[in-house]
């Protein structure tokens, strides 16, 4: 099992910036990659950005490229979430996901552990 812990988030104007922590702890090591999703109410979860283990190659969603950027410390088993020039459109749930599963990164089902979410609220 694999637990994922999140913080980070909360209310913050439109253009600012926020960084989302993703702690994870227990069998790391079977997974892969480590993802961020997220759901706005009334909408199905969507891929954020996601990042491996190994050699760090970095993914994103479109509607975050430049904007967002992904990193991780090995060390600390920890995913952090660099939200800039942030957008009232980007007011949702945030998930932490870790992936074990043969699946591309994009796709929610190479995720099998989520963390809790964290509420990131972004006002005009």
């Amino acid at each position: 099992q694999v637990q994922l812990v999140e913080s980070g988030g909360g209310l913050v104007q439109a253009g600012g910036s926020l960084r989302l922590s993703c702690a994870a702890s227990g069998r790391t090591f079977s997974t892969y990659v480590m993802g961020w999703f997220r759901q706005a109410p009334g909408k199905e979860r969507e891929f954020v950005a996601a990042i491996r283990w190994s050699g760090g190659n970095t993914y994103y969603a479109d509607s975050v490229k430049g904007r967002f950027t992904i990193s991780r410390d090995n060390a600390k088993n920890t995913v952090y979430l660099q939200m800039n020039s942030l957008k009232p459109e980007d007011t949702a749930v945030f998930y932490c996901a870790a992936g074990s599963r043969p699946y591309s990164v994009y796709d929610y089902a190479a995720y099998g552990y989520w963390g809790q979410g964290t509420q990131v609220t972004v006002s005009s």
